[in-house]
C-alpha cells in the first residue's frame, strides 16, 4: 500500500484542525446534529445509509463498479477519516489498506467492523485465501448482523438517537428477511441439475452456501481479483464446464469481462456480461439494476436463475 507523503503531510493538518474545532457531528439545515460516518465500501455505507436515516451523513470511499481489493485511499479519503465520529469497515480484510490510512488520518472515533460475528468462511493455499473469505454480505443473514453491528456503533456514540437507528435496523431486517426468502424462492425454480456457478472470481461462496448451489470454478480462483491467471487453471476449468454442462459463466461488474468471454467461446457456452454482469465485489451507480445492496441481490439472482434455466 503506498500513502503519498503530501496526502500523509495534508491528514496531520487535517486531523490538527478537526481537533481545534471540536465539533464531532455536522448540522442538517433544521438544527439536528447529524453523526459524520466514513464506510469504506458501497454495501456497508448502503446500510449505514438505511441504519443512520437522516441523523447520519455518510461519506463512501468506494466508488460504485470500483475494486475493493486493489484501492488506494486519495487525500480526500483520508481528511474525510479525520473528521469522522464513526469508520465502518467490511472487515475480514477487504480493506487491507485501511489500517494505515487510519494511522495518516489521526482518526480517534469509533471503528466498526461489520464481520464481527460472521461466520467467515475459510480457504487454503495462500495467505489471504486462509485468513477467509471477505465477501459476507451475499448472504443476506449476514447484511443482517453487519447492520446491528452498525446500529450498536451509532447507538453508542450518539445515544440520544438509539430510538431512530432501532426502528431503522427493524424496518431494515424485514427488508432483508423478504429478499433472503425471495431469493430462495427464485433459485429453488431451477432444476436440481443446473444450479451450477462459475463466476470471474470466488465473490460468491456465502450466496452459493446459502442458497444450495454448487460451485463449479471461477477464471480467477482466488478471493482477491489481483491474484494472478494460471493457464494450467484455466483450461482445466474449460474441461470442468463441458463436463459438468454448465449453462452459463458470469462476469463481474467491477472486472473486465475479456477473459470470461474467451473462457465461455473455448466452452461453448454464453457468459453474461454487460448489463447483465453480476455485481460482485461492489454495487452499482445510482439508477442501474445494483443501485443498492437489495438491488444488488435481486438483480444478481434474476440474472443467475435466467441464465440457468437457459
Amino acid at each position: 500500500m503506498r500513502i503519498h507523503t503530501s496526502a500523509v503531510v495534508l491528514a496531520g493538518l487535517l486531523a490538527a484542525a478537526t481537533a481545534c474545532d471540536g465539533s464531532a457531528s455536522t448540522g442538517d439545515g433544521t438544527g439536528a446534529r447529524r453523526l459524520k460516518v466514513v464506510a469504506t465500501t458501497t454495501q456497508v455505507a448502503d446500510f449505514a445509509r438505511d441504519i443512520g436515516g437522516d441523523k447520519v451523513k455518510v461519506t463512501q470511499l468506494l466508488k460504485p463498479n470500483v475494486d475493493p481489493h486493489d484501492y488506494e485511499p486519495s487525500p480526500a479519503d483520508i481528511q474525510a477519516i479525520a473528521e469522522a465520529d464513526v469508520v465502518v469497515e467490511n472487515g475480514v480484510r477487504l480493506e487491507r489498506w485501511l489500517d494505515q490510512t487510519i494511522k495518516s488520518a489521526g482518526f480517534h472515533g469509533t471503528l466498526v467492523d461489520t464481520s464481527k460475528g460472521v461466520p467467515i468462511r475459510k480457504g487454503d493455499g495462500t495467505e489471504e485465501e486462509a485468513a477467509g473469505d471477505p465477501h459476507i454480505w451475499h448472504d443476506p443473514k449476514n447484511a443482517e448482523l453487519m447492520s446491528r453491528n452498525i446500529a450498536a456503533a451509532f447507538e453508542a456514540t450518539d445515544p440520544s438517537g438509539k430510538a431512530a437507528y432501532a426502528a431503522n435496523l427493524a424496518s431494515y431486517t424485514t427488508k432483508l428477511d423478504r429478499l433472503d426468502s425471495w431469493i430462495a424462492r427464485q433459485i429453488g425454480t431451477l432444476p436440481a441439475g443446473r444450479r451450477k456457478l462459475v463466476t470471474n472470481h470466488d465473490a460468491f461462496g456465502y450466496y452459493i452456501d446459502r442458497y444450495h448451489l454448487t460451485f463449479v470454478g471461477s477464471i480467477i480462483p482466488s478471493f482477491d481479483t489481483s491474484a494472478e491467471l494460471s493457464g494450467k487453471r484455466l483450461d482445466a476449468l474449460v474441461a470442468n464446464i463441458k463436463s459438468t454442462g454448465v449453462k452459463a459463466i458470469f462476469s463481474e461488474s467491477s472486472l473486465p469481462p475479456k477473459t470470461a468471454e474467451a473462457i465461455g467461446k473455448q466452452a461453448g457456452v454464453k457468459v453474461e456480461a454487460g448489463e447483465e454482469s453480476l455485481y460482485g465485489d461492489t454495487l452499482g451507480p445510482a439508477g442501474s439494476a445494483g443501485a443498492t445492496y437489495i438491488d444488488m441481490e435481486r438483480h444478481n439472482t434474476t440474472t443467475i436463475v435466467t441464465a440457468l434455466k437457459g
